[in-house]
């Protein structure tokens, strides 16, 4: 059964070099004493931050860094572009009326990079 996806979450761009950190809205709603993801938490350097360079061909600082360089591909820092909710999010699961996130759910950056969730900021303990 996947986890629910809360504030501290570790998340990968598949044009971002780096992991970055999900920060969900706080709300009530608690897992492990952190606040629980929601589907319309994709608010970039709110929710979803920096994966600190990009190498998306569709980036415009991208491509000005690569113009830069007289055509060598050439990364730029990463402004995540989330305009649309994660997908496909939990619908047996709402919060305040929203699907809950998932380690199932995926955001896509307009840029073209896909966002995925690596660890949904959640510790199993196990039980002796």
């Amino acid at each position: 059964m996947p986890l629910h996806v809360c504030t501290g979450a570790t998340l990968a761009c598949t044009f971002g070099a780096a992991p970055s950190v999900f920060n969900a809205t706080p709300r009530p709603v608690l897992v492990q004493q952190r606040p629980l993801g929601v589907v319309m938490d994709h608010v970039p350097l709110l929710n979803i931050l920096p994966f600190g360079v990009c190498t998306a061909p569709a980036n415009p600082m991208v491509i000005a860094a690569t113009a830069a360089a007289l055509g060598a591909p050439t990364p730029a820092p990463c402004l995540p572009a989330t305009p649309a909710p994660w997908l496909p999010g939990v619908p047996s699961v709402l919060v305040g009326q929203l699907p809950a996130l998932d380690e199932l759910c995926s955001l896509t950056c307009q840029w073209g990079g896909v966002i995925r969730v690596v660890f949904a900021g959640q510790v199993i303990q196990q039980i002796p």
